[in-house]
């Protein structure tokens, strides 16, 4: 594991010993979870940036919102068929029980 040093305001150095003494975790592993939290979130944020620029080409293009809606009207079909098996599966898993209501439907 690697190690490096870490220059912290009083105030910030003060608000971790407390949050390590309240919970029973020594500073360094708060740390590394606090670092880890923040770049996974902005792993994320890019990520969601990079679809959204995605979306934006294709709904900016006639022709691939044209294509788009035609998938769309593909993949309902399978959708619809692949719900239908798993309503009649999960009805046969359990016999005289009521069905549950199809909030999807």
């Amino acid at each position: 594991m690697a190690a490096f040093s870490l220059r912290l305001s009083h105030e910030l150095e003060r608000r971790l010993g407390e949050e390590a003494r309240h919970c029973g975790q020594p500073r360094s592993e708060l740390i590394r979870e606090a670092l880890e939290q923040l770049l996974r979130r902005r792993e994320q944020e890019r990520f969601m940036a990079g679809l959204v620029a995605a979306a934006e080409v294709l709904a900016s293009d006639a022709s691939a919102h044209t294509e788009s809606l035609d998938l769309s009207a593909d993949f309902l079909t399978a959708d619809s068929e692949a719900l239908a098996l798993a309503e009649e599966a999960a009805s046969q898993d359990q016999p005289g029980q009521p069905r549950p209501q199809q909030w999807w439907r």
